[in-house]
């Protein structure tokens, strides 16, 4: 049984404050708190490339759970934004900063908002395939380096951070069935303009997709687990917004403790954000729905069970 044994961070120590952009984009601390949730954003520094964030994650890691280096059979990281120009894959230049072994596989998923869980579902396969016991699953995907800081669009709402997720057969999680969806049509809601090379968004399309698509698909999910909403202690949904965050509980009909929001202080960090989530869940906390969403237009869910407790089901 291949699971989630352990998860990493980093988060830059630097920060942007949004309060200090109030007038520059003629907006006020109720619509920061209230609509885009972030009051300060994490942004890498321009030395720093995305590998780097993986590494520090990694190091992170390791300061929580020891890993020998030899018995690490693959690594996955997810990104839009990685190292140059891409070429050569960012999980290469992950694996050489590591000194992973040569028998370590080493490939890239490029996917943002709903890539958290669509790599999990991914590299969990490609180890159960192969009879892999270990696996390193890292997102980073630093959009600073895309943003156009006078974009009010984008500029108050996306953040840096990286997150890796320990894979083994002693999982603290395992994952239930998966739900993945695309609108390929709708892509260009969010995309890098060629001539700019740097990010545009279409708020109100990525709204209007996320509340009218996600709430069916988590439900359908769930159906397809054999559970119901009563059955979820904790939601950790990509953390969009803090609008789009509570437009969602609020469509689902779940109570505000079940779903946190917990961006305010580094903002939207794409595929990292639900991993910084699971990193702190409580003991308590038994069955988890996770759903990402965004980019593409794509999404993806699934749930996941406390070990000990699944075995009891």
């Amino acid at each position: 049984m291949i699971g989630i044994e352990a998860i990493g961070s980093y988060i830059p120590e630097s920060r942007i404050d949004n309060l200090l952009l109030m007038d520059k984009f003629d907006v006020d601390e109720e619509f920061l708190k209230l609509k885009t949730g972030m009051l300060s954003l994490s942004v890498k520094s321009e030395s720093e490339e995305t590998s780097d964030m993986c590494v520090s994650a990694f190091n992170n890691l390791q300061s929580k759970t020891e890993i020998s280096m030899d018995d690490i059979d693959c690594i996955l990281v997810c990104t839009q934004n990685p190292d140059e120009q891409g070429l050569p894959h960012t999980s290469a230049v992950v694996h050489d900063k590591l000194n992973l072994p040569s028998t370590c596989a080493a490939f890239d998923v490029s996917l943002g908002c709903s890539g958290y869980v669509y790599s999990l579902s991914i590299i969990q396969s490609f180890m159960q395939v192969n009879g892999f016991k270990k696996g390193l699953l890292f997102t980073a995907d630093p959009y600073s380096k895309i943003v156009n800081k006078e974009d009010k669009n984008t500029s108050l709402l996306f953040g840096d951070a990286a997150t890796v997720t320990l894979l083994g057969e002693q999982p603290k999680w395992v994952a239930g069935k998966f739900s993945f969806g695309s609108q390929g049509s709708e892509r260009q809601a969010i995309t890098v303009k060629e001539d700019t090379h740097s990010l545009e968004m279409n708020g109100r399309s990525v709204f209007s997709f996320t509340a009218t698509v996600i709430p069916n698909h988590i439900n359908t999910m769930l159906e397809q687990n054999n559970l119901s909403l009563e059955d979820i202690d904790l939601f950790a949904l990509h953390q969009g917004s803090r609008f789009i965050v509570d437009t969602l509980r609020k469509r689902l009909g779940v109570s505000e403790d079940k779903v946190p929001f917990v961006a305010s202080e580094y903002g939207n960090t794409v595929s990292s954000s639900i991993p910084l989530i699971l990193e702190d869940i409580k003991d308590d906390v038994n069955k988890v729905v996770i759903s990402g969403f965004g980019v593409g237009l794509s999404w993806a869910s699934t749930v996941l069970f406390r070990r000990e407790k699944r075995e009891l089901l």
